[in-house]
């Protein structure tokens, strides 16, 4: 993989993905409806998917692309892959409160290690770059120049006072008696893969996830995460979390900066 070509072609794409999100979260009214999961999925899922597609099979034309609006990608299966979620957090993109993502991720033997994470609406863009590291871009996010990029660092975590991350959509009663485990000096929420991007900034410490999530939920966050410094691992056993699992499900798991004594389950 020519890791320069694809920082230069992941972060185009998801700009130009978000542009047309935008565009459509600007409506008076867009089209949703219910999936088969009775998730629910909209016209601008649908439109940055195509478009996020074409861009990909564009320049990479002989990889496999796996993307959560093509039902079809999911019993595709290889060593090294990109895989997509056009639109996370449709959720808070249906109740306009802004925390959605357009995720792309390179998936090398199980491993995520690039990505990038667009929110569109709050004008953030996290990405890892070609030598691995990740950066938070700034400035006019233009298509064609890149802004003042700012290194990320996860936190040096103090395990007296942990700053915690956690789902706004899906918090349930098993999240909050696993975060009880732990001494937090405080909390914030946020939707989407954001989560991770806010322990790749040290602006949180952990983000434990019990709950249902597919792997083009988490890969480019994940990516994103490890080029900071970070590390997603298995709520089970605490090994690693891998890609390319058969129906591309994750079981749960726990986004962490080094240092942070995780609590058995």
């Amino acid at each position: 993989m020519d890791y320069a070509q694809l920082e230069t072609v992941m972060r185009k794409t998801a700009l130009l993905a978000g542009t047309r999100i935008m565009e459509i979260y600007g409506a008076p009214d867009f089209e949703v409806r219910a999936k088969a999961d009775s998730s629910p999925v909209t016209e601008a899922d649908e439109a940055a998917d195509a478009l996020i597609t074409a861009e990909l099979k564009q320049a990479f034309p002989d990889l496999l692309i796996v993307t959560e609006e093509q039902a079809d990608t999911h019993a595709e299966r290889a060593a090294d892959f990109l895989i997509v979620d056009p639109l996370d957090g449709t959720k808070e993109f249906v109740k306009r409160r802004g925390d959605f993502t357009v995720n792309i991720a390179w998936v090398e033997a199980g491993v995520p290690v690039r990505g990038v994470v667009y929110a569109p609406a709050r004008g953030r863009m996290f990405y890892t770059r070609a030598d691995g590291s990740t950066v938070e871009e700034t400035g006019d996010l233009a298509l064609d120049t890149v802004g003042p990029v700012t290194p990320l660092s996860v936190s040096t975590p103090d395990n007296g006072a942990l700053m915690v991350v956690a789902s706004k959509s899906h918090r349930d009663q098993a999240t909050d008696d696993y975060i009880a485990k732990y001494a937090v000096r405080d909390m914030t929420s946020a939707g989407s893969s954001l989560k991770f991007c806010l322990v790749a900034t040290g602006e949180a410490d952990l983000y434990p996830r019990l709950g249902r999530t597919m792997e083009w939920d988490t890969a480019a966050g994940h990516a994103v995460l490890a080029g900071a410094g970070g590390t997603v691992v298995r709520f089970d056993d605490h090994s690693p979390l891998s890609y390319g699992k058969p129906g591309y499900e994750n079981p749960f798991f726990i986004a962490l900066a080094p240092g942070v004594d995780l609590k058995g389950a």
